[in-house]
This record gives structure tokens, C-alpha cells and sequence, in this order.
């Protein structure tokens, strides 16, 4: 199970028990909000593209969306979603629950600037009823990130 496997990778930095699991849905963003009760901006939530045949992780902050031709600009290809299938398959974690936690191996991960203006966010830990409130630095250490981008509109103010 993903969130197990999450669990066992924050164990290892003495972490597991700030792992939040919740008796109500934190699939999306705005269920996640509620379920932790902070602003759904602080939601950093864990979208799956496919680039030149390998999946890629692209966190960003629960009020950004996914800007088409910065997509493109950073990543030389149009934005394509995985589909559920293949966010299992690839990533190892379901829709609704992926993270950059405890993927599977050829997964990169890339962190938004959406995120940049907190000093904590809520990511996913593997399961649909799941969060765990990590600061930017923990986010950069545990995520494996290859680099900040800048791929996403709608969050500056």
C-alpha cells in the first residue's frame, strides 16, 4: 500500500507520526483544505505528466494551475496528464494520493514557485485520506526535486 510505503520512508528520518491520516477524503484540494483545516493554497498538491515517455512529478501549491505554454517553454512537449492507470503504474501512488514520497524509481520530481511564499504545505502521503505538513526546506530534502520551475498561473497576487 502507498501510504505504508510513505509511512516506512518518513520512519527512516524519525517523521512516520506526522503523517496525518483522516476518516474523511483529502483526494482533492479543496478536501484536503477542510480536512486540516488551513487555506487550500497550502495544499501542495502532486500532478503526473508524461514528458518524452518517462513520468514527471510537477508539485505546486493548491490555488496554481497548470500554465500550457510555460509547460511547454520548460519541458519542450504539451502538458499531458497521466491517466489513473498509468499515475499507479508509474508513479506507484493512486490519484488523489501522489506525492513525492516513496515513487517509484525514473520519476522525476520538480517543485513549482507556487509553493515558495509558505513556509509550510500539506503534500499527500500515498492515500486519498492523507497529508502530512512539511516546511519548503523539508519539501526540497524529501521530495528529491531536480529543480524549482515556474509552470503554473492563476496563484500570484
Amino acid at each position: 500500500m502507498a501510504l505504508e510505503a510513505v509511512k516506512n520512508y518518513f520512519s527512516k528520518y524519525g517523521m512516520a507520526e506526522r503523517v496525518k491520516e483522516f476518516d474523511v477524503s483529502s483526494a482533492t484540494v479543496e478536501l484536503a483544505a477542510q480536512a486540516l483545516g488551513c487555506e487550500p493554497c497550502r495544499i501542495a498538491k502532486t500532478l503526473a505528466f508524461m514528458v518524452d515517455g518517462h513520468a514527471v512529478l510537477v508539485v505546486a501549491a493548491g490555488d496554481a494551475k497548470i500554465d500550457n505554454a510555460k509547460f511547454k517553454a520548460q519541458f519542450k512537449t504539451k502538458a499531458k496528464m497521466l491517466s489513473p492507470d498509468e499515475t499507479i503504474s508509474l508513479v506507484g501512488h493512486a490519484v488523489g494520493g501522489v506525492c513525492p514520497f516513496a515513487i517509484k524509481e525514473g520519476v522525476s520530481v520538480y517543485l513549482d514557485d507556487s509553493l515558495k511564499r509558505f513556509s509550510t504545505v500539506f503534500p499527500a502521503c500515498g492515500s486519498s485520506n492523507s497529508a502530512i505538513e512539511l516546511s519548503i526546506a523539508e519539501l526540497e530534502e524529501h521530495s528529491g526535486f531536480i529543480c524549482w520551475i515556474d509552470v503554473c498561473k492563476n496563484w500570484q497576487s
